[in-house]
């Protein structure tokens, strides 16, 4: 009570806190129409960020090297038997990594080309988009089966151009740009989905040989109720831990993509 008297005293009832209201910062959201064109151009740019966001994953899919890896890898766990294991999301960090591996040289030519010029201001929106697709278009068309290629051609009734096998550079660079992006990008998507189903071909042919010897085995020995899957199982995995599985699938599968 006494230094309660004391305060009370002391400071009187002008020196009570005093309460201010805090100051909130407002936002306006309301459309207005550009009045200069750098207001136009900085709602093209937002616009167009915001559609490339959208977009990404499909894009990640359809115009790199994932679509391929991702099938390969899932092949792998299948053929081994293993159900879960490497988890889906292990396997899909994996196609993503690798995907960014082998696509590095193909983004920096794309950024250095189109992106580059474009921020600097150098050039417009329709010359940066074709100097940036163009090192994707030219990845697509290089790991792209020519008979792929004349199947939509052949679709819309277009004689397709003069291919030539494309083992150089010249050659790309002569092929790339009479080629639409609207035949490349299906094109390339059904060569990478028989690609992936190849090697998945390739990859299931030594563990269906182990499946059928132990099921050989297991039926000489009279246990045919004993599931054959059970006893091959580590064997399969022992044999692939043994001559480094994961070291020559990623070996190769990095070497099968080709780009000049």
């Amino acid at each position: 009570m006494f230094f309660l008297g004391l305060s009370t005293a002391g400071f009187g009832a002008d020196a009570a806190p005093r309460i201010v209201d805090p100051v909130l910062p407002t936002v306006n959201l309301s459309l207005t129409s550009p009045k200069t064109p750098t207001q136009l151009v900085t709602t093209l740019n937002i616009v167009l960020i915001i559609t490339l966001l959208i977009l990404a994953p499909s894009l990640v899919l359809m115009m790199t090297s994932f679509t391929r890896i991702v099938i390969v890898l899932a092949f792998l766990r299948t053929a081994l038997g293993t159900q879960q294991s490497p988890p889906t999301q292990i396997l899909v960090s994996l196609a993503m990594i690798l995907t960014f591996f082998i696509m590095e040289p193909v983004v920096k030519d794309s950024y250095t080309t189109g992106i580059k010029p474009y921020m600097a201001s150098q050039i417009g929106y329709e010359e940066a988009f074709s100097k940036s697709i163009k090192p994707f278009k030219k990845f697509m068309i290089e790991n792209t089966r020519q008979s792929d290629l004349a199947l939509f051609y052949r679709i819309r009734g277009i004689t397709p151009p003069e291919v030539s096998a494309l083992n150089t550079k010249e050659e790309v660079e002569k092929v790339v740009d009479k080629i639409d992006l609207s035949i490349a990008l299906p094109a390339f998507m059904i060569s990478e989905l028989k690609t992936a189903f190849q090697i998945g071909f390739l990859i299931y042919l030594p563990f269906l040989v182990i499946d059928m010897v132990i099921s050989s085995i297991l039926m000489a020995m009279g246990m045919m109720m004993l599931p054959p899957v059970m006893i091959s199982l580590p064997f399969k995995i022992l044999i692939f831990v043994l001559v480094d599985g994961f070291n020559l699938l990623v070996w190769n599968l990095v070497k099968s993509f080709h780009y000049f």
